[in-house]
Protein backbone atom coordinates (compact mmCIF):
# COMPACT_ATOMS: atom_id res chain seq x y z
CA UNK A 1 0.00 0.00 0.00
CA UNK A 2 1.21 3.52 -0.72
CA UNK A 3 2.61 5.41 2.23
CA UNK A 4 0.25 7.80 4.01
CA UNK A 5 2.73 10.55 3.16
CA UNK A 6 2.21 10.04 -0.61
CA UNK A 7 0.96 13.14 -2.40
CA UNK A 8 -2.76 12.88 -3.09
CA UNK A 9 -3.93 13.93 -6.56
CA UNK A 10 -7.68 13.75 -6.00
CA UNK A 11 -10.14 10.98 -5.25
CA UNK A 12 -10.77 7.58 -6.76
CA UNK A 13 -14.08 5.71 -6.74
CA UNK A 14 -13.63 1.96 -6.33
CA UNK A 15 -16.39 -0.60 -6.97
CA UNK A 16 -15.48 -3.97 -5.44
CA UNK A 17 -17.39 -7.21 -5.77
CA UNK A 18 -18.52 -8.43 -2.35
CA UNK A 19 -19.94 -11.67 -1.04
CA UNK A 20 -20.46 -14.75 -3.18
CA UNK A 21 -23.08 -13.72 -5.75
CA UNK A 22 -22.45 -11.94 -9.08
CA UNK A 23 -23.64 -8.35 -9.20
CA UNK A 24 -23.12 -7.53 -5.52
CA UNK A 25 -20.78 -4.54 -5.22
CA UNK A 26 -19.73 -2.07 -2.56
CA UNK A 27 -18.41 1.36 -3.49
CA UNK A 28 -15.56 3.17 -1.73
CA UNK A 29 -13.88 6.52 -2.22
CA UNK A 30 -10.17 6.83 -1.47
CA UNK A 31 -7.41 9.26 -2.27
CA UNK A 32 -5.81 8.94 -5.68
CA UNK A 33 -2.01 8.92 -5.58
CA UNK A 34 0.77 8.93 -8.12
CA UNK A 35 2.04 5.48 -9.17
CA UNK A 36 -0.81 3.77 -7.31
CA UNK A 37 -1.42 0.14 -8.30
CA UNK A 38 -4.75 -1.66 -8.19
CA UNK A 39 -3.37 -3.89 -5.43
CA UNK A 40 -2.49 -0.74 -3.47
CA UNK A 41 -6.12 0.32 -3.83
CA UNK A 42 -7.56 -3.00 -2.64
CA UNK A 43 -5.14 -3.07 0.30
CA UNK A 44 -6.04 0.48 1.31
CA UNK A 45 -9.76 -0.32 1.22
CA UNK A 46 -9.22 -3.44 3.34
CA UNK A 47 -6.98 -1.73 5.90
CA UNK A 48 -8.83 1.55 6.28
CA UNK A 49 -12.45 1.07 5.21
CA UNK A 50 -13.51 -2.58 4.97
CA UNK A 51 -11.50 -4.98 7.19
CA UNK A 52 -13.71 -7.94 6.19
CA UNK A 53 -12.75 -7.65 2.50
CA UNK A 54 -11.17 -10.91 1.27
CA UNK A 55 -8.49 -11.03 -1.42
CA UNK A 56 -5.17 -12.73 -2.15
CA UNK A 57 -1.66 -11.43 -2.59
CA UNK A 58 1.86 -12.45 -1.60
CA UNK A 59 4.97 -11.06 -3.27
CA UNK A 60 3.57 -7.71 -4.57
CA UNK A 61 6.24 -7.60 -7.31
CA UNK A 62 4.86 -9.77 -10.13
CA UNK A 63 6.44 -13.08 -9.17
CA UNK A 64 3.72 -15.18 -7.50
CA UNK A 65 0.62 -14.25 -9.54
CA UNK A 66 -1.68 -14.70 -6.54
CA UNK A 67 -3.09 -11.15 -6.77
CA UNK A 68 -4.83 -11.79 -10.11
CA UNK A 69 -8.29 -10.22 -10.31
CA UNK A 70 -10.66 -8.83 -12.92
CA UNK A 71 -10.18 -5.08 -13.32
CA UNK A 72 -12.67 -3.18 -15.47
CA UNK A 73 -13.63 -6.45 -17.13
CA UNK A 74 -10.13 -7.79 -17.85
CA UNK A 75 -8.06 -10.33 -15.85
CA UNK A 76 -4.81 -8.82 -14.59
CA UNK A 77 -2.08 -9.02 -11.97
CA UNK A 78 -3.18 -6.16 -9.75
CA UNK A 79 0.33 -5.59 -8.36
CA UNK A 80 1.59 -4.68 -11.84
CA UNK A 81 -1.45 -2.72 -12.96
CA UNK A 82 -1.21 1.00 -12.32
CA UNK A 83 -4.51 2.74 -11.70
CA UNK A 84 -3.66 5.37 -14.33
CA UNK A 85 -3.74 2.66 -17.02
CA UNK A 86 -7.21 1.35 -16.21
CA UNK A 87 -9.21 4.09 -14.48
CA UNK A 88 -12.32 5.17 -16.38
CA UNK A 89 -13.65 8.63 -15.50
CA UNK A 90 -12.32 8.33 -11.96
CA UNK A 91 -13.79 4.84 -11.38
CA UNK A 92 -12.35 1.32 -11.32
CA UNK A 93 -14.35 -1.89 -10.89
CA UNK A 94 -12.63 -4.90 -9.30
CA UNK A 95 -14.05 -8.43 -9.42
CA UNK A 96 -12.72 -11.97 -8.89
CA UNK A 97 -11.35 -13.99 -11.81
CA UNK A 98 -13.92 -15.54 -14.14
CA UNK A 99 -14.42 -19.26 -14.76
CA UNK A 100 -13.68 -20.29 -11.16
CA UNK A 101 -16.13 -20.53 -8.24
CA UNK A 102 -16.02 -17.56 -5.92
CA UNK A 103 -15.25 -18.29 -2.28
CA UNK A 104 -15.79 -14.74 -1.02
CA UNK A 105 -15.33 -11.25 -2.43
CA UNK A 106 -12.22 -11.33 -4.65
CA UNK A 107 -11.08 -14.86 -3.74
CA UNK A 108 -11.81 -17.79 -6.07
CA UNK A 109 -11.49 -21.55 -5.63
CA UNK A 110 -8.74 -22.76 -7.99
CA UNK A 111 -9.23 -26.47 -7.26
CA UNK A 112 -10.72 -27.23 -10.68
CA UNK A 113 -7.93 -25.26 -12.38
CA UNK A 114 -5.23 -27.42 -10.77
CA UNK A 115 -7.18 -30.64 -11.24
CA UNK A 116 -7.25 -29.97 -14.97
CA UNK A 117 -3.55 -29.15 -14.86
CA UNK A 118 -2.94 -32.66 -13.49
CA UNK A 119 -5.41 -34.26 -15.91
CA UNK A 120 -3.28 -32.98 -18.79
CA UNK A 121 -0.46 -35.29 -17.64
CA UNK A 122 1.62 -32.51 -16.20
CA UNK A 123 3.59 -34.41 -13.57
CA UNK A 124 7.24 -34.71 -14.48
CA UNK A 125 8.48 -38.31 -14.78
CA UNK A 126 12.22 -38.61 -14.30
CA UNK A 127 14.41 -41.00 -16.28
CA UNK A 128 17.46 -40.97 -14.03
CA UNK A 129 18.30 -41.26 -10.34
CA UNK A 130 19.91 -38.79 -7.95
CA UNK A 131 23.12 -40.82 -8.18
CA UNK A 132 23.46 -40.06 -11.88
CA UNK A 133 24.88 -36.79 -13.25
CA UNK A 134 22.37 -34.13 -14.35
CA UNK A 135 21.06 -34.47 -17.89
CA UNK A 136 22.99 -32.43 -20.42
CA UNK A 137 20.39 -30.48 -22.38
CA UNK A 138 21.96 -28.19 -24.94
CA UNK A 139 20.53 -24.63 -24.73
CA UNK A 140 20.63 -24.30 -28.51
CA UNK A 141 18.73 -27.53 -29.18
CA UNK A 142 15.33 -27.31 -30.88
CA UNK A 143 13.54 -29.15 -28.06
CA UNK A 144 15.04 -26.89 -25.39
CA UNK A 145 13.97 -23.77 -27.27
CA UNK A 146 10.43 -25.11 -27.66
CA UNK A 147 10.26 -25.93 -23.94
CA UNK A 148 11.73 -22.56 -22.96
CA UNK A 149 9.05 -20.70 -24.89
CA UNK A 150 6.36 -21.81 -22.44
CA UNK A 151 8.23 -22.59 -19.25
CA UNK A 152 7.71 -19.30 -17.40
CA UNK A 153 4.05 -19.99 -16.53
CA UNK A 154 3.37 -19.67 -12.78
CA UNK A 155 -0.29 -20.81 -12.83
CA UNK A 156 -1.78 -17.46 -11.92
CA UNK A 157 -5.02 -18.38 -13.71
CA UNK A 158 -5.29 -15.21 -15.82
CA UNK A 159 -5.38 -17.13 -19.11
CA UNK A 160 -7.98 -19.53 -17.71
CA UNK A 161 -10.16 -16.60 -16.64
CA UNK A 162 -9.79 -14.95 -20.04
CA UNK A 163 -10.76 -18.07 -22.02
CA UNK A 164 -14.30 -18.07 -23.43
CA UNK A 165 -14.07 -21.78 -24.26
CA UNK A 166 -13.57 -22.57 -20.56
CA UNK A 167 -16.72 -20.52 -19.84
CA UNK A 168 -19.03 -22.71 -21.89
CA UNK A 169 -17.11 -26.01 -21.95
CA UNK A 170 -16.31 -27.12 -18.41
CA UNK A 171 -14.47 -30.19 -19.71
CA UNK A 172 -11.88 -28.06 -21.50
CA UNK A 173 -8.52 -28.35 -19.76
CA UNK A 174 -7.69 -24.72 -20.42
CA UNK A 175 -4.66 -22.82 -21.71
CA UNK A 176 -2.40 -23.14 -18.66
CA UNK A 177 -2.70 -26.93 -18.44
CA UNK A 178 -2.06 -27.37 -22.17
CA UNK A 179 0.80 -24.88 -22.12
CA UNK A 180 2.47 -27.00 -19.44
CA UNK A 181 1.78 -30.17 -21.45
CA UNK A 182 3.64 -28.65 -24.41
CA UNK A 183 6.59 -27.82 -22.16
CA UNK A 184 6.79 -31.39 -20.86
CA UNK A 185 6.34 -32.86 -24.32
CA UNK A 186 9.47 -31.00 -25.40
CA UNK A 187 11.45 -31.82 -22.26
CA UNK A 188 14.10 -34.37 -23.24
CA UNK A 189 14.33 -35.55 -19.62
CA UNK A 190 10.63 -36.41 -19.30
CA UNK A 191 9.89 -40.12 -19.26
CA UNK A 192 6.30 -40.02 -20.52
CA UNK A 193 6.20 -37.71 -23.53
CA UNK A 194 3.81 -40.04 -25.37
CA UNK A 195 1.46 -40.08 -22.38
CA UNK A 196 1.44 -36.29 -22.18
CA UNK A 197 0.45 -36.00 -25.83
CA UNK A 198 -2.31 -38.59 -25.45
CA UNK A 199 -3.81 -36.83 -22.43
CA UNK A 200 -3.48 -33.37 -23.99
CA UNK A 201 -5.33 -34.51 -27.11
CA UNK A 202 -8.06 -36.53 -25.36
CA UNK A 203 -11.56 -35.21 -24.70
CA UNK A 204 -11.45 -31.63 -23.41
CA UNK A 205 -7.87 -31.28 -24.62
CA UNK A 206 -6.18 -29.12 -27.22
CA UNK A 207 -8.68 -29.91 -29.98
CA UNK A 208 -11.36 -28.04 -28.01
CA UNK A 209 -9.41 -24.79 -28.38
CA UNK A 210 -10.98 -22.30 -30.81
CA UNK A 211 -7.73 -20.32 -31.21
CA UNK A 212 -9.30 -17.03 -30.13
CA UNK A 213 -6.01 -15.95 -28.56
CA UNK A 214 -7.45 -14.41 -25.38
CA UNK A 215 -4.96 -16.38 -23.28
CA UNK A 216 -2.05 -14.94 -25.25
CA UNK A 217 -3.48 -11.41 -25.15
CA UNK A 218 -3.89 -11.36 -21.37
CA UNK A 219 -0.85 -13.36 -20.20
CA UNK A 220 1.07 -11.08 -17.80
CA UNK A 221 4.44 -12.55 -18.86
CA UNK A 222 3.71 -12.57 -22.60
CA UNK A 223 3.57 -16.33 -23.07
CA UNK A 224 1.59 -17.84 -25.93
CA UNK A 225 -0.57 -20.75 -24.78
CA UNK A 226 -2.19 -20.45 -28.21
CA UNK A 227 1.14 -21.36 -29.78
CA UNK A 228 1.66 -24.22 -27.32
CA UNK A 229 -1.78 -25.64 -28.11
CA UNK A 230 -1.06 -25.38 -31.84
CA UNK A 231 2.18 -27.29 -31.22
CA UNK A 232 0.29 -30.09 -29.47
CA UNK A 233 -2.21 -30.32 -32.33
CA UNK A 234 0.59 -30.43 -34.90
CA UNK A 235 2.55 -33.08 -32.98
CA UNK A 236 -0.53 -35.26 -32.57
CA UNK A 237 -1.26 -35.03 -36.28
CA UNK A 238 2.32 -35.97 -37.20
CA UNK A 239 2.20 -38.91 -34.80
CA UNK A 240 -1.07 -40.07 -36.40
CA UNK A 241 0.37 -39.98 -39.93
CA UNK A 242 3.49 -41.84 -38.80
CA UNK A 243 1.29 -44.64 -37.46
CA UNK A 244 -0.90 -44.72 -40.55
Amino acid sequence: MQSSTSTATGTLTVRIARGTEPGDFSTYVIESRANQTVLDVVTEVQRRLEPTLSYRYACRVGVCGSCAMTVNGKPRWTCRTHVSRVVDKGVITIEPLRNMPRIKDLVVDMTEFFQKWKKAGNTFVGTSTRAEPPAAVLPQSKQRKLADAAIECINCGVCYAACDVVTWDKDYLGPAALNRAWTLYNDERHGDRKGVLEKATAGGGCNSCHTQGSCMTHCPVDLSPTGSIAGLKRSALLRYFKRA
